[in-house]
C-alpha cells in the first residue's frame, strides 16, 4: 500500500480511535462517572425537549384550526400572536387536566380504595367458607385458608415502607428531602422554560439547524437526514396522538357503560383501562384482569358481566375506533408491532413499548424505501414480485 498523505491520515485516525477505545475500557468507571455527570447537566434540556415534543402535538392542532394559513397571510398581527396564543391555550388545558386529577379524581379514588379495603375484608370470610366446603377432605388447605387475614392499615403501611425503600436514602434525611425537592423544582422549571422557548421559536430554530446541517454535511446527505427526521417526527406524533385519544375514548366508554350497568368501581377501572390501553396489544387486558378481580370481590356475577362488557367494547374499539383514530399512522405490520412491543418491553419496560413501535416503524419505512430503490436499480418492478 502506498503511504500517501491520505493513507497516513487514515492510519493515524484508526490508531487514535483504537487508543481512545482502549483508554475507555481501561478506565471504564471514570468514563461512566463522566457520562453520568454530563447527562445530569443536560438532563433539564433533554426533559425540556421531550416536553416540547409532547406539547407541540396539541399546539399544532390548535394553531392549525384557530389560525389557518390563509388568515395569517392576510393579517400579519394574527401571524405574530398565533403561536403564543396556541401555547397559552395548551398550557391552560394541561393545568386544567392536572387540577381535575388533583381535586376531583384523586378524592374519588381515595373513597374507592377505602371501600375496596372494606370489601376485601368482607370477602375473606366468604373465601374461607367456600374453601371449607370445597376442600373439606384436605385439612391443610382448610387450615391455610382459615388463617388468611387482611388488615388495610397494614397494607397501606407496607406500601409506604416499599416507597421509602424504593426511594433509597433520600427519605432518611429531611435535609436531603428538601434538597431533592428544590433540585427537582429547579430542573422542572429549567425544562419548562426551555420547552416554551423551543415551541415559541421552533420555526427559527428549525431554520438554524438546517443552515448548520447544510454547512457541514454534503447536500445529498443533509437532505436525506432531514427526510428521516421528518418521517420520525410524523410517525412519533401520529402514534402519540392516536394512542392518547384512543385510550381516553376507551376509558370513557368503560366508565359510562359500567355506570349504566351499575357495576362497582366504574371510575377506578375506567381510569385504569385508559392508562393500561397506552401499552400496545397487552395493555387493555391487564386492566381487564385487575378490574375483574376487583369486581369479583363484590360479586362474581357482576365480574362475569364486566368480562362480557370488556369483550364487546374491545371489539368496538378494535374494529371501529382504533382504525379511525390511529389508522395506518404507524404503518407497521402486526408481526413487527408484536416484535417491537416485546423488544421494547424487555429493554425499557412500558416506556420501551411506547417508543419502540414508532421507532421500528421508521426503520421499517426506511428499509422498505432502500429495498425499492435497489429493485429499481436492477430494473425489477416491485409489484411484479409475487
Amino acid at each position: 500500500m502506498e503511504l500517501s498523505k491520505e493513507n497516513v491520515r487514515k492510519i493515524r485516525g484508526i490508531i487514535l480511535f483504537a487508543a481512545l477505545v482502549v483508554a475507555c475500557l481501561w478506565k471504564y468507571d471514570l468514563v461512566i462517572s463522566v457520562l453520568s455527570y454530563a447527562f445530569g447537566v443536560i438532563f433539564p434540556f433533554v426533559l425540556g425537549g421531550a416536553m416540547a415534543f409532547v406539547l407541540n402535538v396539541p399546539m399544532n392542532f390548535i394553531e392549525r384550526h384557530l389560525f389557518p394559513e390563509e388568515k395569517k397571510e392576510k393579517n400579519k398581527s394574527m401571524k405574530k400572536i398565533a403561536r403564543p396564543v396556541s401555547l397559552i391555550i395548551v398550557l391552560i388545558l394541561v393545568v386544567s387536566v392536572i387540577s381535575l386529577v388533583m381535586f376531583v379524581l384523586i378524592p374519588q379514588l381515595g373513597r374507592t380504595f377505602s371501600s375496596l379495603g372494606e370489601s376485601i375484608q368482607a370477602f375473606i370470610p366468604k373465601v374461607q367458607m367456600w374453601a371449607t366446603d370445597l376442600f373439606h377432605n384436605n385439612k391443610e388447605i382448610v387450615a391455610m385458608v382459615n388463617n388468611l387475614e387482611f388488615d388495610w392499615n397494614k397494607v397501606m403501611q407496607f406500601a409506604v415502607n416499599f416507597f421509602k425503600k424504593g426511594a433509597g436514602s433520600v427519605l432518611d434525611s429531611t435535609i436531603l428531602v428538601a434538597r431533592s425537592i428544590v433540585s427537582g423544582m429547579a430542573t422542572f422549571f429549567i425544562a419548562f422554560v426551555f420547552a416554551c422557548y423551543i415551541l415559541l421559536q421552533k420555526k427559527k430554530l428549525n431554520l438554524q439547524v438546517k443552515k448548520v446541517l447544510f454547512a457541514f454535511v454534503p447536500k445529498g446527505k443533509a437532505e436525506a437526514i432531514l427526510e428521516v427526521c421528518t418521517l420520525t417526527y410524523n410517525t412519533f406524533s401520529s402514534f402519540l396522538t392516536g394512542q392518547c385519544v384512543e385510550a381516553i375514548i376507551l376509558g370513557s366508554m368503560f366508565v359510562v357503560v359500567m355506570a349504566i350497568l351499575r357495576l362497582p368501581y366504574a371510575l377506578l377501572i375506567g381510569i385504569l383501562i385508559a392508562f393500561t390501553a397506552l401499552i400496545p396489544i397487552f395493555g387493555a387486558f391487564i386492566g381487564c384482569a385487575v378490574g375483574t378481580f376487583l369486581i369479583f370481590i363484590e360479586s362474581p356475577f357482576q365480574a362475569l358481566i364486566f368480562i362480557i362488557v370488556f369483550l364487546v367494547l374491545q371489539q368496538i374499539e378494535g374494529n371501529l375506533i382504533y382504525p379511525r383514530v390511529v389508522g395506518g399512522s404507524v404503518g407497521l405490520p402486526s408481526i413487527w408491532v408484536l416484535a417491537a412491543v416485546s423488544i421494547g418491553g424487555n429493554l425499557m419496560g412500558i416506556v420501551g413499548m411506547l417508543v419502540f413501535i414508532p421507532l421500528v416503524s421508521v426503520l421499517y419505512a426506511l428499509f422498505r424505501e432502500v429495498v425499492y430503490i435497489k429493485l429499481m436499480q436492477q430494473k425489477i418492478d416491485p409489484n411484479e414480485i409475487k
